[in-house]
């Protein structure tokens, strides 16, 4: 019987990062990838009433697609309400998306780390935890950008892209106190590692742009139970079949239909 998928949510595109590793690493899986384009963006909403939007959506996801997994690929959503979806949902098996700032703490030589972020998520008394429990040895500068994921959106599907924009978003990020820089910046939205290439562009110096979906691949290997050799990993059954894409708009445009397919996704045509 062929194992239950994998089920990656986003409020757009963004999580398509981190599907993107998951797969590298789960090859003969299947995967339901949903983009809440219909709520799209989160930083736009109120928080008890986007809570009340996750948890309703994520209750007929379950019945509809009956995932093993639901990865949260959503700083965002994640940072809100995994703790609600988990009380919500006692069954399902959730894996979140949040800020790398222990990681990013870790590496820096400097001790000047920004986390590039939406409002929403820099607003979290769970990022403020993290900082606390991790990173007080830093000095953590929370950059909370308004644009960067509509413009990351924009990019990916292939727009002209807006330099001056996207450096006002991150001219924030870059600190200079007492002879030392930031050394890393925390990619705390699943959109923005789409625009890495032009932040190294428009970037005043070099840094480290710390993107999470990596580590949350390995994070759901091992929640799946598939903590195998490199050499099992890339064996393959065969098995696996096509991942689909869901958006709850049910109205996905050109752009996004061939944004999916460069991914290996089949967009899912409503009955």
């Amino acid at each position: 019987m062929a194992r239950r998928p994998i089920l990656v949510f986003d409020s757009g595109i963004g999580g398509l990062t981190v599907l993107r590793e998951i797969r590298q690493v789960l090859p003969d899986r299947h995967f339901v990838y949903v983009a809440d384009d219909a709520g799209f963006p989160y930083g736009d909403w109120e928080e008890d009433r986007l809570r009340e939007r996750l948890i309703a959506l994520m209750g007929r996801l379950l019945i509809d697609h009956a995932p093993e997994i639901v990865v949260i690929a959503c700083n965002t959503a994640a940072t809100l309400a995994l703790a609600d979806l988990r009380h919500a949902y006692p069954a399902a098996c959730f894996v979140g998306t949040v800020p790398a700032i222990k990681p990013a703490a870790e590496r820096s030589r400097s001790g000047l780390v920004s986390v590039l972020a939406t409002p929403a998520t820099v607003r979290r008394d769970y990022t403020r935890q993290l900082i606390a429990t991790f990173a007080a040895h830093c000095e953590i500068n929370l950059v909370g950008s308004r644009q960067l994921a509509r413009l990351a959106e924009a990019h990916v599907q292939g727009d002209t892209d807006d330099h001056a924009a996207i450096h006002a978003e991150i001219d924030p990020c870059f600190v200079e106190k007492a002879g030392q820089r930031t050394d890393i910046v925390v990619l705390a939205c699943t959109h923005y590692p789409f625009l890495t290439d032009v932040f190294e562009q428009l970037a005043p110096w070099p840094v480290q742009w710390l993107d999470p979906a990596p580590a949350i691949a390995r994070h759901v290997v091992t929640v799946a139970g598939a903590a195998l050799s490199p050499a099992e990993l890339g064996a393959g059954t065969g098995e696996a079949t096509d991942p689909v894409a869901v958006f709850t708009s049910r109205r996905p445009g050109p752009a996004q239909c061939r944004l999916m397919a460069q991914f290996g996704l089949r967009v899912a045509v409503p009955g």
